[in-house]
């Protein structure tokens, strides 16, 4: 933040100018780019990517196993059809298929790699943000300046993720692995692994590892809700044979949505009843001489955190077979075989996976500065889930909690496009977001009890207590206001 504060005029005079800046180069950015490029192909745009390859979190994250825990007719984009018969994909198959959209498109072109954005500085006099950059691996500092930043960055910190402090790491003779920086050269085969943690991330590498391991241990300090589904979607690749793919594509997606809704609404409106057809499922697929209470059965209701998803039954199959242990305990040490147990157990590893969660961070850690005055995105309010109160002329994507993450990246996108459109027609230069409401009431940006949304919230910015600036997580609610809402309301300033 100090960083852009004190630049002086002279020193950020910027090498190019853009009428749209796109920061990031996953699923965001590249559907970003797309929808820029069809709806508005007169904009200048280019897309600044701080790693050496486009994809992401596709392409960051290289732990056996990597899938989606969203089916890819809801997280594939809505102007690109899932051909795979898989619903379940792996991480390498969305990694193409983000990449064939940039090729096809030809947005690879307009990507710089290797350029991380440190902060962004806006002037309203000019209209413009110029934004401060570090090139290669020099780390060069270059300023680039654009009309309009679209932070498609995502939501976590890429460098490193969420480690606890264990007692007694120091003693462990073994390998200690995040999944966020997986070895590729690591050999798992015939050791012993104790993964640490129950979310997405574990419930993936814990069955993949025990294909290969002599076992592997699940070692959580507390259950999550974990539900079978299949991998393939079964009406999906049949309408597939009988429709035309784009139409077939549609239907499945909005098949897929409808029931995810339902379900979701479902978890609020009658938490036992579904509490009990998942831990019912659970029950079948272990017998009737598991201890799913302590083992499966979470002390909040479905969907006040994420639910995790295992295709085809994976986890639960490697769990029958022996291949897996879950052990609900908590840690009281490292020891130089392993880990010893608040309960006494003791656990022998040769690797311990620390699948311990992400560090949330806004804006992809870039710090921004209005008119010379540092924003603190804490002490921001979110407009329509994508913009922020009091900063022009830029927007950001973040999906949703309950879905798949491309439904409202798509949604947004559309929104944004239209906006820039808008202005256009009008002759406006800025657009800001106010809250000029005496009656809305701050509320915090997620309401999930998940650790790593509860340890970020106080650096997050704030929703409202009613529109604009409510987040419904609602693909529904979010598709009549941002595909057909006007972009015009009492909250958005425009200026010329």
């Amino acid at each position: 933040m100090d960083t852009i504060a004190a630049l002086m005029p002279a020193d950020r005079t910027a090498s190019e100018h853009f009428d749209v800046l796109i920061v990031g180069a996953g699923l965001s950015g590249i559907g970003a780019a797309w929808h820029l490029q069809k709806e508005c192909p007169g904009k200048s745009y280019a897309i600044v990517e701080a790693r050496e390859a486009s994809g992401g979190t596709w392409d960051l994250f290289r732990y056996p196993g990597v899938r989606s825990d969203s089916d890819m007719y809801t997280l594939g984009y809505r102007f690109r059809p899932w051909k795979d018969a898989k619903a379940i994909a792996d991480g390498p198959s969305i990694l193409s298929y983000i990449r064939e959209v940039a090729t096809d498109h030809g947005i690879d072109r307009k990507i710089r790699y290797q350029h991380r954005v440190v902060g962004a500085s806006w002037s309203t006099p000019d209209s413009k943000w110029t934004v401060e950059l570090e090139r290669g691996p020099d780390k060069e500092r270059i300023f680039i300046s654009c009309g309009f930043l679209w932070m498609c960055s995502g939501y976590y910190r890429y460098e490193a993720g969420y480690l606890p402090e264990f007692a007694g790491t120091e003693r462990f003779k073994g390998q200690m692995i995040h999944p966020q920086h997986w070895p590729q050269d690591l050999d798992y085969a015939g050791k012993k692994v104790v993964v640490i943690g129950s979310g997405a991330t574990a419930v993936t590498v814990v069955p993949a590892m025990a294909e290969t391991a002599a076992h592997v241990t699940m070692l959580q300090r507390s259950p999550t809700y974990v539900v079978a589904r299949p991998a393939e979607d079964p009406i999906a690749n049949k309408l597939k044979r009988k429709l035309p793919l784009g139409l077939a594509y549609m239907m499945t997606r909005w098949k897929n949505v409808l029931l995810g809704m339902y379900f979701y609404q479902m978890c609020k409106r009658k938490p036992e009843k579904v509490k009990s057809l998942i831990l019912g499922g659970v029950r079948q697929m272990l017998g009737p001489d598991y201890d799913v209470g302590k083992h499966f059965t979470p002390r909040y209701n479905p969907w006040d955190q994420r639910l995790c998803l295992v295709p085809d039954a994976d986890l639960f199959r490697a769990i029958r077979k022996k291949r897996v242990s879950v052990v609900t305990d908590q840690i009281e040490t490292f020891t130089e075989t392993g880990i010893k147990l608040k309960s006494g157990e003791e656990l022998e590893a040769d690797i311990v996976v620390t699948a311990t969660g992400l560090v949330l961070q806004p804006l992809g850690g870039a710090s921004l500065v209005v008119d010379g005055k540092p924003v603190k995105p804490w002490e921001t309010m979110i407009y329509k889930g994508m913009m922020y109160s009091d900063i022009p002329n830029l927007a950001s994507v973040f999906g949703y909690t309950n879905a798949s993450w491309t439904l409202k990246a798509d949604l947004v996108c559309e929104y944004v496009c239209r906006l820039l459109n808008h202005m256009d027609r009008k002759g406006f230069r800025q657009c800001t977001p106010r809250n000029n409401d005496p009656t809305l009431t701050e509320e915090p940006w997620v309401n999930f009890s998940s650790g790593y949304i509860q340890r970020a919230l106080a650096h997050q910015p704030k929703q409202g207590s009613k529109r604009p600036w409510k987040l419904y997580q609602n693909y529904a609610l979010d598709l009549v206001s941002l595909r057909y809402g006007s972009v015009r309301d009492k909250a958005m300033a425009f200026t010329r």
